[in-house]
């Protein structure tokens, strides 16, 4: 007795997954509601498709659009040619393929790249200061600011000298400092741009060594000394 041929089915011979997240079966699901006649009964099954496909998005859940994103998928997975009494509108393809509108990027020309925008705004409020103290104080940080920034992209050695020329020129000679002013050390910016932030691990490895814990790392110290013969 001949054993009857079973014809294969492949996904590739199979409709296209409009939705491919959602599977093969509410796929199915969509295509039988739209078979539906009886519109009342089409309305109630699709209210039953949205709920199978909510589950199917529990990161939806809680926001604001989630009703409204999952009957969007389900016109689209009918290619917009259900109608039932849904809630809301049913979109159309050109609404949902339209581009957001583009944002215009701000172009503004930046004198030194390595110093970077906010220092030059820095700058152009420091030098709205009053003349006092607090602006000579003010304009010492900023330089310090400059200083740090130009060893970030350069990390062999930079000398103040550069800097306070730089800060005469980004603020079109209206903070000066004098010639013999010190800047921070270099070598002290370096460092701390190799360290990084020190953070609470980092005081508790000094304070405890690398034992990782208070007295934690003398226990095999411990059992070493217990397990010793006492001589008498």
């Amino acid at each position: 007795m001949a054993t009857p041929e079973v014809p294969f089915d492949y996904n590739t011979q199979r409709p296209r997954l409009i939705i491919p997240e959602y599977g093969r079966h509410v796929q199915r699901l969509v295509e039988h509601c739209m078979d539906i006649e009886d519109r009342e009964a089409r309305t109630r099954s699709a209210h039953a498709i949205i709920q199978v496909i909510g589950r199917l998005n529990p990161h939806l859940r809680g926001s604001e659009s989630m009703d409204r994103t999952l009957w969007d998928h389900l016109y689209i997975m009918s290619e917009f040619k259900l109608d039932v009494d849904g809630p809301f509108p049913k979109p159309t393809a050109e609404e949902l393929d339209t581009k957001p509108e583009k944002v215009n990027y701000p172009k503004q020309e930046i004198r030194f790249g390595h110093y970077g925008k906010l220092v030059e705004r820095t700058i152009d409020a420091c030098a709205a200061l009053p003349e006092g103290p607090e602006k000579e104080a003010a304009t010492v940080q900023v330089a310090n600011l400059m200083k740090r920034q130009f060893l970030a992209w350069n990390r062999d050695s930079v000398g103040d000298g550069v800097i306070l020329k730089d800060l005469v020129e980004l603020s079109k000679g209206r903070l000066r400092l004098k010639p013999e002013q010190q800047l921070a050390n270099t070598d002290a910016l370096l460092n701390t741009q190799r360290q990084g932030p020190r953070n609470e691990v980092d005081l508790r490895k000094q304070r405890y060594g690398d034992h990782g814990g208070g007295g934690g790392g003398n226990k095999k110290n411990r059992h070493r000394n217990r397990n010793k013969k006492k001589r008498y």
